[in-house]
């Protein structure tokens, strides 16, 4: 399904009705695109439209298409032949089963080998500070734990060819990694943020205000410079919190 996927936003209208100033963005396989604007502008709006495959039904307005044709019906509405994976902020489970129980199963429901169940979560640990296990009860699962197994789950198993991410510098994860791991899958990541290393990190990030695409960036080579130097200084943070977490002491903050 995603050999040479291309996913299309074609413009709606933003919140008064004004035709967005943004009216056509295509985004291809293993490409990683920010969404970024002030709180309540309608980046959500905008991620859910491509959740739903909108086809201007939607408050809106927006039309999707894929390989720039419009997804019939059964592609829209059959969950065996969803095209959209989605992490959001807020994810845990509620499922009475261990996590190899769980992928196990979403593996076989996928014609997957179950064998790949120990990929999943050897990835999943690379993107997380607790450790997971396959003995593991999905319920006992923190939120970041959870969000690192769905990200590695939607890596190695999942057929979804987008991802879309709200807020993931709010996961309580290893957020540069867990991108690099989906766009290196070949996703085409769509990514909600106010992080500027995440920002920065995406080849092009589409401006909202008051509900509408009023700008698409792509990332210069300065930016990428200055997202390598925001990165050095996170990835310094993310230390330090660690060391904190283990119960260590702080000695050297120079």
């Amino acid at each position: 399904m995603n050999e040479e996927l291309t996913l299309t936003i074609l413009g709606g209208v933003d919140k008064d009705g004004v035709p967005e100033a943004i009216r056509f963005v295509e985004v291809s396989k293993g490409e990683i695109v920010g969404i970024v604007g002030p709180t309540g502008s309608g980046k959500s709006t905008l991620i859910d439209d491509i959740e739903q495959l909108a086809q201007g039904d939607t408050p809106a307005g927006r039309t999707i298409l894929i390989n720039g044709d419009k997804p019939d019906a059964m592609t829209r509405v059959n969950p065996r032949m969803k095209l959209v994976a989605q992490l959001s902020q807020n994810m845990h489970f509620l499922a009475d089963m261990t996590v190899g129980d769980f992928l196990q199963m979403h593996a076989r429901s996928r014609g997957k080998d179950e064998g790949l169940t120990k990929k999943v979560i050897d990835l999943a640990n690379t993107l997380t500070g607790e450790p997971i296990a396959a003995h593991h009860p999905l319920t006992v699962l923190s939120g970041g734990q959870s969000r690192s197994l769905m990200t590695a789950d939607i890596a190695v198993i999942s057929d979804s060819p987008v991802v879309l991410i709200d807020e993931i510098e709010n996961a309580g994860i290893k957020k540069q990694e867990a991108l690099e791991l989906l766009a290196g899958e070949g996703k085409i990541v769509v990514v909600v943020t106010h992080d500027p290393v995440l920002a920065l990190m995406a080849s092009r990030r589409i401006v909202i205000r008051n509900g509408g695409m009023v700008d698409i960036i792509t990332t210069s080579p300065d930016e990428k410079d200055v997202c390598d130097r925001i990165a050095e200084v996170d990835n310094w943070l993310m230390s330090m919190r660690e060391t904190i977490r283990r119960g260590d002491i702080v000695e050297d903050v120079a």
